[in-house]
């Protein structure tokens, strides 16, 4: 590849990436760069999308991003199907004419006439209703709207993207979801990776919600860190939560660790790194109680420990109450048990490897 080719790369990722954070995306993790990807690649053409993944991804944000990069000149309409009463849920996709009903004093044009030529972002798909299931699969179908109340058929050229975390195969299976359009809105899915897989993407996402809703409050580096090592089992929104939480709450303009530790969802958060290494020094405090004496070495090769594991295991014992003395001129450590009322024990240490 040439040196022309390699610059044309590089402004493509960068026209990638501003159209990514213009839609409220941020990231560059692997697993983000994916999904991206197959949007772009299913934007230009007419297939519906299924969003999938978990609740707080990011799924109208990725609407956003496919319709941007589908080149369709009309609008973007969203619809919660959670979110509107069944009886209303007809009316607000499909339009009504003047007198269709109690209190419809005017026509009223419905999300699939507002989205033509443009897309129609259905979120929550798995929460509609039986009945009006049939009547969107009838418009997906023919391409035509029939406004409640009326008996003339509108032409609606619309993209569908549909999203839900609700497992539809199931639904579908238990007769609460059609089948037949299923089908129809599966033609392509998308899959949203959860926040505990996209890495550095955290740290990335707490600074931009913080320049966007804090500017000039920033967080420490032990707070970034604690932030990355959360699992987010509400991902993206939890995250955005905290953070904004945290500006509100800090003594001025350095959130860190301690101040993220005081609310939930990470007051009395364990990070796994420090759970394992809490486990370690207790198996190597049970060596030393049961047999008396122990080595480094044996610590080191019992445990399977690192060099580095296993000085911070010996420093775990000592906090413990263990003895550590340090000789000099040479590797060995010599450890032992100390309580008040008992007679010192050594624990032996050698080289460490």
């Amino acid at each position: 590849m040439d040196r022309g080719d390699n610059k044309t790369n590089q402004r493509r990722r960068a026209a990638d990436t501003a159209l990514a954070l213009a839609c409220g995306i941020v990231g560059t993790s692997q697993a983000l760069r994916i999904a991206l990807k197959d949007a772009r690649l299913v934007a230009p053409t007419t297939m519906p999308v299924l969003l999938l993944g978990e609740t707080g991804t990011g799924k109208e944000s990725a609407t956003n991003y496919v319709h941007r990069c589908s080149g369709r000149p009309g609008e973007l309409v969203a619809i919660n199907c959670a979110a509107i009463s069944p009886h209303l849920l007809e009316s607000e996709l499909f339009g009504h004419e003047r007198g269709a009903f109690t209190g419809a004093d005017r026509q009223r044009l419905g999300a699939f006439e507002r989205a033509h030529r443009g897309t129609l972002f259905l979120d929550e798909i798995g929460d509609m209703p039986l009945d009006q299931q049939a009547k969107l699969l009838r418009t997906l179908q023919e391409g035509e709207v029939l406004r409640v109340g009326g008996s003339k058929l509108h032409k609606a050229d619309v993209r569908i993207v549909a999203a839900t975390n609700r497992d539809l195969d199931g639904l579908a299976a238990q007769g609460r979801f059609r089948q037949d359009l299923l089908y129809r809105l599966n033609a392509f899915s998308l899959v949203l990776p959860p926040l505990r897989t996209r890495g550095h993407d955290v740290v990335q996402i707490a600074r931009a919600v913080l320049t966007r809703t804090a500017p000039g409050k920033r967080l420490s580096r032990a707070a970034e860190r604690l932030l990355m090592q959360y699992a987010w089992p509400g991902n993206i929104r939890q995250l955005e939560n905290v953070v904004r939480a945290a500006a509100v709450v800090v003594r001025g303009c350095v959130i860190t660790d301690d101040v993220l530790r005081r609310r939930p969802p990470l007051a009395g958060f364990t990070p796994a790194s420090a759970r394992r290494g809490e486990s370690r020094g207790a198996q190597a405090l049970q060596l030393l109680e049961r047999q008396g004496r122990l080595s480094a070495a044996s610590v080191q090769q019992g445990l399977k420990l690192s060099r580095t594991q296993t000085w911070r295991v010996l420093k775990m014992l000592e906090r413990e109450g263990a003895v550590v003395l340090r000789g000099r001129g040479c590797s060995a450590h010599y450890v032992g048990a100390a309580s008040a009322g008992s007679t010192s024990t050594a624990l032996l240490g050698g080289d460490v490897e």
